[in-house]
Parts: structure tokens; sequence; C-alpha cells
């Protein structure tokens, strides 16, 4: 447990005084009861404790009557799109962290969770595509729009980035452009500002050539911008991307994921000779893949021909090709492309 979390707990025979004094060391509004040996019994908050003394209640009563015994919590492993969904829906401020045995092992604070240092620089989201690979499931909706987890994929995305520290971000619409509008409006829900950039869905301009657009805002960016696909579930580190972006003095940095596949037989290792030197049973390889988030130097953004479909890979091979640098950066944790029905159900955990 860190120092906050130490400073808010309370044992079953505190009193409100008590109660409120851990309160006020956490600053997070809320005190948690546990047992000796760490199980999480409870939960009161200064609303709590206000309603108790305007029933009559001392400073010296238990503070147990008060506690809510059954409070809303999430295991060690709940990303931040689940905790603050389960926020928002609850109209709460924190949830605790407890383990298989329901010991405390951390808090989420919403104020924390969406509070993090902001930076200015803009994040470009590709949402115009018309997912055809997804048959059915993009007749009504566009592919950025398919739900998982309960929650729309570029919704997901959105608060990563809001989370992350962005906070101007610009969405590239083209089919069914007015669902992810309507959804997300100017962004003020999300604690963000949303703009948009339209293209012709007729005419989709690819990975690359809204980049272009951006061109034409009023304010286009100056500083580096993150470019990320619109179908993707991941946590990709934010922070830690425009960080070795700057480091390294690239032009383009490409995040990546190690794609894992395991031969299914015994592999021979074989001599010139044809005699067999070694054998490997069902070996792994892994190669590094193009994770489709990016960051770049505002000076690419004019570097698109205009109006027609240019991939963003073309646009990184062209910095190659000028020997201007590209750096590259490994996510760790998870990283689904929900382009293919195959990998929707992996994101969702199905069979």
């Amino acid at each position: 447990m860190n120092d906050r979390l130490q400073r808010i707990l309370i044992p079953p025979d505190a009193t409100i005084r008590d109660a409120m004094a851990a309160i006020d060391r956490g600053a997070c509004e809320i005190a948690l009861m546990v047992e000796p040996e760490g199980r999480l019994l409870g939960t009161v908050t200064d609303g709590d404790i206000r309603r108790g003394l305007l029933a009559g209640r001392s400073m010296e009563d238990p503070v147990v009557d008060l506690v809510a015994r059954s409070p809303y919590v999430v295991g060690p492993a709940a990303g931040r799109a689940e905790v603050l969904d389960l926020m928002t829906a609850r109209t709460i401020g924190q949830v605790p962290v407890v383990d298989e045995q329901g010991i405390l092992v951390g808090l989420h604070v919403m104020r924390e969770l969406l509070g993090r240092e902001d930076r200015d620089n803009m994040a470009l989201i590709l949402a115009g595509g018309r997912g055809r690979r997804l048959k059915q499931l993009t007749t009504h909706v566009p592919k950025p729009m398919v739900r998982v987890a309960g929650r729309p994929i570029l919704e997901r995305i959105v608060l990563h980035l809001v989370g992350s520290g962005i906070r101007r971000i610009v969405i590239s619409v083209g089919y069914l452009a007015e669902v992810i509008e309507k959804h997300f409006e100017d962004g003020s829900r999300y604690g963000c500002t949303i703009s948009y950039v339209r293209e012709d869905p007729e005419r989709p301009l690819g990975t690359g050539g809204p980049l272009r657009l951006l061109g034409e805002l009023a304010d286009p960016p100056k500083l580096p911008l993150l470019l990320m696909n619109g179908d993707l579930v991941t946590d990709v580190p934010v922070g830690e991307l425009f960080s070795h972006h700057e480091e390294s003095g690239a032009s383009a940095t490409i995040a990546y994921w190690r794609h894992h596949h395991e031969v299914p037989y015994g592999v021979l290792e074989l001599a010139d000779s044809g005699t067999v030197s070694g054998l490997v049973e069902k070996p792994v390889e892994s190669w590094p893949i193009n994770a489709g988030v990016y960051v770049l130097h505002p000076s690419l953004i004019s570097r698109p021909p205009a109006d027609v479909e240019f991939p963003v890979t073309d646009l990184i091979i062209g910095c190659l090709e000028r020997g201007e640098p590209v750096s590259a950066l490994e996510i760790d944790g998870e990283w689904h492309d929900i382009g293919e029905p195959d990998h929707l159900r992996q994101a969702r955990g199905e069979r």
C-alpha cells in the first residue's frame, strides 16, 4: 500500500472523529474501514459523516453505523475505462481495489484518473472507415463505435487519451459521421475538446490522408501530434511515447506490439548434409508489428497529397527515404485491432 492509502485506513472500532481525521489526511473525501489483516469492511465518505452529524450523532460515536458495508469495488486488473464507467454509472468518485480474498490493495479516485498533467499536444483519431469486414455489426454504426466490454471502442480511446493528459482531440469521420458526432459532441463530457475533420465516405483518405485536413483547422498543430487508428483496444503509454519521440529527435515514432506465433509442431534443425542437428518442440517466434499509433512532427501533416487515399506507412517510408530518423517504442500492455471478426471476439473475451 502507498502512504496515501495508509492514511485513510480506519479500524472497526473507529469513532466519527477518527474517520474525519482520516478523510482529512487523505484529501480524497473517503476513509476505508479494514480488518487487521487488511480485508475491506466498508467505506465512509465525508457526506456520510455529514448526514450522520445532522441526524444527531456525536463526534465520539462509533462510525461503523455510517459505513457502507457493500461498496463498489474492482479487482487489480481493472482498466481505466472500466473504472470510469463504474464511477459514472454509480455517481461515485472513489473505487477501492481489492484482491480475490477481499484484501484492500489500492484506491481509484476519479479526479486522478481524469486529472493527469495536461499536454499541449493534439491527437488525431482515424474513425472514417466503413469496417466492411465486420459486416452486419457496422450496418448502423461505424466500426470505432462497436462496443467492447459495454463501451464503444472510440470512447475507450478518448478516455485513455484524456487520462494521459491529452485535452485536444480531433476525430476524422466519414462513414456514419453523425453517429460519432452525436455521441461525443464537443467533448466537454469527457474532459476535453473534440473537433472533427470530414472525409467523403465514398472517397476515404486512408490512414495518412486525414493528416492534411489538420492544416485547414483554425489552429493547426505546432507540436508533435499523436495519430492513431480508431479501432484499437489498447493502453498505449501516451506520455512515454511522446517522451521517447522527443528524446530521439525523430520525425516520426511508431508504437509497436510483439506478435507471437507458436509453431504447433516439432521443428527440425538440419545440417547441410541433411542430417538432423537438433529438434525444437513447438517453437515460438515473435515479430514487432506496427500497432497503428504514431507520434509525428507537425511538418509532416502537409506531405500527404490532397483528396486521395494515402496510407500513413507511405509517409513513414518517405521519411526513411529522406534520411529522416524514425524511432519505435514497444507497447507492453493490452493491444487489440478489432478490424477482423476474430480479433473483435478476442477483445471481447469471447471464444
